[in-house]
């Protein structure tokens, strides 16, 4: 099944692009959850319209990115969460948190699919997560875990 992506898909491809898929992924996954639509000749002017948008929107987001980059590395982020004696948590930090806490401090909201936690937080203290902010643009945010 041939697919115009109209947003960008992990491991197939960005919006815009053309791409071959298996019937049963395009029919039940892609095109319900608004990911792609099918392909067709008149599709070619939609094919045009969403990498010009794409484009106009990256220029526009790279700068944007920077300046939530520099907002982000200003200031440490503070996360509170429960814990056990001796700074164990009672489970894991995670990205959402992560992503409320930093929605808090510098008033942009971070999708939490963009924060990359290496290793799983499960101590209080200080720990440090990357934020995929743009394709080239991406900020270390140092992150305090305390308790609540």
């Amino acid at each position: 099944m041939k697919l115009i992506l109209t947003q960008e898909v992990d491991g197939l491809g960005a919006p815009g692009d053309v791409v071959e898929v298996k019937d049963g992924y395009g029919r039940n996954y892609l095109v319900p959850r608004g990911l792609g639509i099918k392909w067709s000749r008149g599709g070619e002017k939609t094919i045009e319209s969403i990498k010009t948008a794409r484009t106009a929107r990256a220029a526009r987001d790279e700068d944007h990115a920077t300046e939530i980059k520099t907002k982000l590395e200003a200031s440490p982020v503070m996360v509170k969460v429960r814990a056990g004696e001796g700074g164990r948590l009672f489970g894991a930090v995670t990205t959402s948190e992560i992503a409320d806490a930093i929605a808090e401090v510098s008033g942009e909201k971070v999708d939490r699919r963009t924060i990359v936690v290496v290793n799983p937080i499960k101590t209080l203290g200080s720990h440090s997560v990357s934020v995929k902010l743009h394709d080239e643009v991406s900020a270390t945010v140092a992150l305090n875990v305390v308790p609540a």
